[in-house]
């Protein structure tokens, strides 16, 4: 709007570098009247202020109560994390390491499914008693080319994956999740988790977690290659 070449900038402007102006106009200040958003009833300015400070408040209240169930569910996130931990460390035989650890996940973050191989454990000590195992059961140049191309996990639908066949009732599973595992600069081994529900691993999921299990996972599991 223009009134004889003023503008509502204009206007705003001036009464924010004239902080006086309804110190001197105090009548004015009083007599305003605004339409209220909650109905179409008229309210004071004093009152559209406090409405808008309340719902401001109203805001910053659901945003600590969200904050506080984000940090609530991190630090349940955490504690499960040092009982999958704590899990492993004890685990002193290597013949059945691969399966504490996978078993602990699968139970302390209630997943479905999960299978890791391994390769390069050859020259283990007990490289007679590993071979058996299904950890160290031979996979194909493909998969292992596949597993040292990946940067970050491979989250997203289950695309008839070779790997997503070494899970338990691999025909059910709709959605993975293909972490790396990394000693020393080389890729050694793939960790496989597997959901039927089609939304728990998806594309645009965050996987700073998922590395970290990667991490662990190939710390623990880096001795069965000495």
């Amino acid at each position: 709007m223009t009134t004889q070449g003023i503008t509502e900038d204009d206007i705003a402007n001036y009464l924010i570098h004239t902080p006086g102006f309804f110190e001197r106009q105090a009548q004015l200040l009083a007599s305003i009247q605004l339409t209220s958003p909650h109905g179409q009833r008229a309210v004071s300015l004093q009152e559209r202020q406090m409405e808008m400070l309340r719902d401001k408040i109203k805001g910053l209240e659901r945003r600590i109560i969200e904050m506080i169930r984000h940090g609530q569910e991190n630090e349940a996130i955490a504690d499960r994390l040092h009982q999958w931990v704590h899990t492993v460390l004890l685990a002193h035989e290597d013949t059945t390491l691969a399966d504490v650890l996978l078993n602990a996940l699968r139970d302390r973050f209630l997943i479905p499914v999960a299978a890791v191989r391994l390769w390069s454990t050859e020259n283990h000590p007990l490289h007679a008693h590993l071979k058996d195992l299904p950890c160290t059961q031979d996979v194909s140049d493909d998969v292992r080319s596949f597993a040292g191309s990946l940067t970050h996990p491979y989250c997203g639908i289950n695309s008839n994956f070779e790997a997503a066949k070494w899970l338990d009732d691999a025909h059910t599973v709709t959605s993975l999740a293909m972490i790396p595992l990394r000693h020393e600069g080389e890729c050694f081994g793939l960790l496989v988790l597997g959901s039927p529900d089609p939304t728990r691993y998806t594309a645009e999921m965050g996987v700073e977690f998922l590395e970290q299990v990667g991490q662990l996972t190939s710390a623990a599991l880096a001795r069965l290659r000495a």
